[in-house]
């Protein structure tokens, strides 16, 4: 157990796309010495991430987009299966849920359900990720979705069947975190 964290020095290493910081802290240890570390801190805020699935049709709502870290790490094609998801903006998980549901999926959600608040990488990404579900029919489907046209997201939407995802998840199809969490989350509920 560690006590009296005190951040010492805070040093700026880049602010290209997000927030990189360089921070110098100290902190109590158990057998009463001060330890003191330095560790890089990549910020680049807070998100949510929903799952929309269908209880009639037993189907699911995702995306698939080309995501660079990936392909720099061994994704051949860069192109990675998801769940919606975006960064706050300054908005409230929620609000910020149902634009980009909108936005990348087309679907026009009301009413959305929080499951977890989650930090993905806590090792070195101040990010928290608020993880949603959602029901959905095809009333709903108000545009193509695909991601907004500024942003230059090209989202291929996906509605799958639960079992072939799950079973896409299982080959290694689907490997994105968030997706396997709350696909996981659906079956382990029996929500489908």
């Amino acid at each position: 157990m560690i006590k009296d964290v005190k951040i010492l020095k805070t040093e700026l290493l880049s602010d290209n796309w997000y927030i990189l910081k360089k921070l110098t802290y100290e902190y109590l240890k158990k057998d009463g010495t001060h330890q003191q570390q330095t560790r890089e801190v990549y910020d680049r805020g807070n998100g949510a991430t929903i799952l929309l699935y269908n209880k009639a049709q037993q189907t699911v709502i995702l995306t698939k987009q080309f995501r660079l870290p990936t392909f720099v790490n061994g994704n051949e094609d860069g192109m990675l299966i998801e769940a919606c998801a975006g960064l706050l903006d300054k908005d409230n998980p929620e609000d910020c849920i149902k634009r980009e549901t909108e936005e990348e999926t087309g679907y026009k959600i009301k009413d959305v359900r929080k499951i977890y608040e989650v930090y993905m990488s806590p090792g070195s990404v101040t990010e928290k990720l608020y993880f949603f579900i959602a029901e959905y029919d095809s009333e709903m489907k108000i545009n193509d979705g695909g991601g907004v046209e500024g942003e230059e997201e090209n989202i291929e939407v996906l509605e799958l069947l639960i079992d072939d995802a799950m079973e896409m998840m299982d080959s290694g199809e689907i490997r994105d975190a968030k997706t396997i969490m709350l696909l996981q989350y659906i079956k382990l509920k029996n929500i489908l």
